[in-house]
């Protein structure tokens, strides 16, 4: 169970002499909780407070000492799971080597794998998102640069410590985008959990255009061989 799944639990019923502060952040981690679920199900477009309230077991007066409206606790939503999605990633690759392949199969597994854990937030993160409205767009958006920049960056580095020139930004652009395209496409057809299987495939397009079709289809191989053992 995550940090955030045991904000969330129901509190006791009765007077539990509780901190005020532990109570509003254990309303508003049940929000949070409940917001994805409800999303899963009718889609952003179909999603009301009164279902919000009912799934997170709280009043309607306590929703709205929260959030303003439902675009409020939806964005504080994708906020909070993205930044557990860069946590998983950052945590991912301080473990991991610092070749280009060794980063990009620790980044990808790590996103894969949380994915596959949240299916309801998964689908709030890639799907939901471009049904809810300019603000959430655009913070889908910002995250894509960032991934884009992040990408560029590294990839840059690795490339001048090599002696080699640098690939151009776009290249980092489209790998980002078909990526998340992939991942989108699978998630839309509810086959979530399914997503760590596509590891050895993700790496290889990945690596493709930054080390070439020998070296990738190496690391392709090696990871398809894991799988095989399992």
């Amino acid at each position: 169970m995550g940090e955030q799944e045991r904000a969330a639990q129901q509190l006791p019923p009765g007077r539990h002499g509780l901190p005020r502060d532990y109570v509003a952040g254990n309303q508003r981690a049940r929000i949070l909780t409940a917001v994805p679920r409800v999303v899963a199900e009718t889609g952003y477009g179909e999603m009301t407070v009164e279902a919000v309230i009912s799934r997170a077991g709280i009043s309607r007066r306590t929703f709205y000492q929260h959030f303003s409206k439902k675009e409020d606790a939806f964005l504080a939503a994708y906020d909070a799971f993205a930044a557990l999605v860069v946590e998983r990633v950052e945590q991912a690759q301080r473990s991991s080597g610092t070749e280009f392949s060794q980063l990009a199969e620790a980044a990808l597994r790590a996103v894969l794998e949380l994915l596959a854990e949240h299916p309801a937030e998964a689908h709030m993160l890639i799907v939901e998102v471009l049904a809810a409205g300019p603000k959430a767009i655009e913070r889908r958006n910002a995250s894509l640069r960032l991934i884009i920049g992040l990408v560029h960056e590294t990839t840059c580095a690795i490339a001048e410590a090599q002696g080699a020139p640098p690939s151009p930004e776009i290249t980092a652009e489209t790998v980002v985008g078909g990526l998340v395209e992939v991942v989108y496409s699978r998630i839309h057809r509810g086959e979530t959990t399914q997503l760590p299987e596509l590891l050895p495939d993700l790496v290889y397009c990945a690596l493709l255009p930054y080390i070439g079709p020998t070296a990738a289809a190496v690391e392709h191989q090696r990871l398809a061989d894991q799988y095989a053992e399992h």
